[in-house]
């Protein structure tokens, strides 16, 4: 079981890490094709539509997560009738979602003629563009509920694959057919005729996996009710996610009272630079959460924690690594892609490399909360959103762009970085919290010597990495192998945890290479 668990956590990160530079690849060069061909209007056109649409999204509330929950102990079980019935009632609530969704939808396209006056776009496109993008978003809703069974049973990379697979089959198409057309009704239709057909590969495939699944709208409004902890998880969930949703808005706004537009502007490229780099890493490892939920399913409370070191190492090591780039690579980075006009302090700089460090290390605890269903601490994302935006406003008022920052690292310090993982040793691994904070203590302790030591180390560096990209590229891997061979070092001296991990990579290494001998 424990080895399938592995396979299947390897096989969504190697999917999900080659999607995401194909998708890269082919987004760069796409833009170019539309924006030539459409103009910057279409585009801004559907970027303002596309935020509508996830405004609409807002709907959901948790919904699926809370049902992601509620399969993990039928699915190690194999307990198909109520899997049946689970997904049944997922169906029944995306139903319900799925008519508000569309009644919100159709009450604000009454309203584009007065929002989109005078823009120069025709209401035509205005309407062809978000009647599309808004049945791409139903069809998750009426058609692809069922999928929720591939992320329980940890087989998001054939989600994965299909999503990102009809996306980068549906830029060249896009591509070829604007280039000689110029029209941007048959880029609207390509876009909704690809969804269509992920929709329906998507249902083949679950019904090729998964021949049992027997899903229906009427089976699940017949047995809501029989699961009340889906409802309640759900409450608690819509509080998180309106927390979440209200902190990414408010700080543009924040900002924009305290701030430049030029500063923003600035800003935004450093965000850029290292929003990517984290996203990718959070991107390969996102089909661990499933994994986690089946293993704490099994009930092996040392398995548990074992586990959940191991991926804490894990975490801890890639933050360590990514800070120590960011630090070193950011500054020249942005000189070789636009000039040093555009650099900001050094300052700030530290401050958006401490924000992607804790969003990096906070994964392994989120992780095991959603595994564990612990959603009850409704009121800690309220005070972190609270936090948040007082420290923000006074911070901003008096140290400008790097008071907002402040705003947001010093409220996920207090709830994600203490109350978090104290929230889930007592209610779900029923361990001491002493045992994090030590832990804790030495792998910042091994962060520390690493970065002293790999500063020293890479000072001989006679290269200049703002020179031209080739010089950054060959002083990237310089810098980064070096550090991360340091930091693996003083981690593996002195964490358990990563000489837990290191065995269990290497017995896979091991197998692997003995099977194909």
């Amino acid at each position: 079981m424990a080895e399938s668990r592995v396979q299947k956590t390897l096989l969504n990160a190697k999917v999900n890490l080659i999607f995401y530079f194909l998708n890269l690849a082919v987004t760069f060069f796409s833009r170019k094709v539309f924006l030539d061909s459409l103009g910057a209007d279409f585009f801004g056109l559907t970027s303002t539509i596309g935020g509508f649409i996830g405004f609409l999204s807002l709907v959901e509330l948790g919904i699926g997560n809370a049902i992601s929950f509620t399969l993990y102990k039928p699915m190690y079980d194999k307990d198909y009738p109520k899997l049946n019935e689970i997904v049944s009632v997922l169906g029944y609530f995306y139903y319900i979602v799925g008519f508000i969704i569309l009644g919100c939808g159709i009450v604000l396209a009454i309203m584009f003629p007065f929002m989109f006056e005078g823009k120069g776009v025709s209401l035509l496109l205005v309407y062809s563009v978000f009647f599309s993008f808004l049945a791409s978003v139903l069809l998750t809703y009426f058609v692809n509920f069922r999928q929720s069974i591939l992320n329980a049973d940890q087989r998001s990379y054939v989600v994965n694959g299909c999503t990102q697979g009809a996306s980068i089959i549906c830029y060249f198409l896009q591509m070829i057919v604007v280039y000689y057309t110029k029209n941007p009704y048959l880029w609207v239709l390509i876009s909704l005729l690809t969804s269509i057909g992920c929709a329906i590969y998507l249902n083949v495939k679950i019904n090729r996996l998964y021949p049992w699944l027997d899903a229906k709208i009427r089976l699940g409004k017949e047995k809501w009710r029989e699961y009340p902890e889906i409802i309640k998880k759900t409450k608690q969930l819509m509080l998180h996610k309106i927390s979440q949703f209200a902190q990414l808005q408010i700080r543009p706004l924040i900002m924009f009272n305290f701030v430049s537009l030029e500063s923003i502007g600035k800003y935004d490229n450093y965000n850029l630079t290292a929003g990517k780099t984290s996203s990718l890493i959070a991107y390969v490892l996102s089909g661990n959460v499933a994994g986690v939920g089946n293993l704490i399913a099994e009930g092996n409370k040392e398995k548990i924690h074992k586990v959940y070191w191991e991926f804490f190492a894990l975490k801890f090591f890639v933050a360590g690594v990514l800070s120590f780039g960011l630090w070193h690579l950011t500054e020249p980075f942005l000189t070789c892609w636009l000039g040093e006009q555009y650099l900001l302090t050094k300052l700030l700089l530290f401050l958006i490399i401490v924000n992607e460090f804790i969003l990096q290390i906070r994964y392994t605890t989120d992780s095991f909360i959603m595994g564990y269903g612990l959603f009850q601490d409704v009121w800690a994302p309220a005070v972190e959103t609270v936090i948040s935006i007082i420290v923000a406003v006074l911070g901003g008022y008096y140290w400008g762009l790097e008071g907002v920052m402040l705003g947001t690292i010093v409220s996920m310090i207090i709830i994600v970085c203490i109350w978090k993982p104290y929230f889930l040793f007592k209610e779900g691994l029923k361990e001491s919290i002493w045992g994090y904070w030590i832990n804790f203590a030495k792998y910042s302790v091994s962060l520390l010597f690493a970065i002293v030591i790999g500063n020293y180390c890479i000072q001989f560096l006679t290269l200049d990495p703002s020179e031209s990209y080739s010089m950054w590229g060959i002083y990237a891997v310089i810098i980064t192998l070096v550090f991360s061979v340091i930091f693996f070092v003083f981690l593996f001296l002195f964490n358990e945890g990563m000489r837990d991990l290191s065995a269990r990579i290497r017995t896979m290494i091991t197998s692997k290479f003995g099977a194909k001998k």
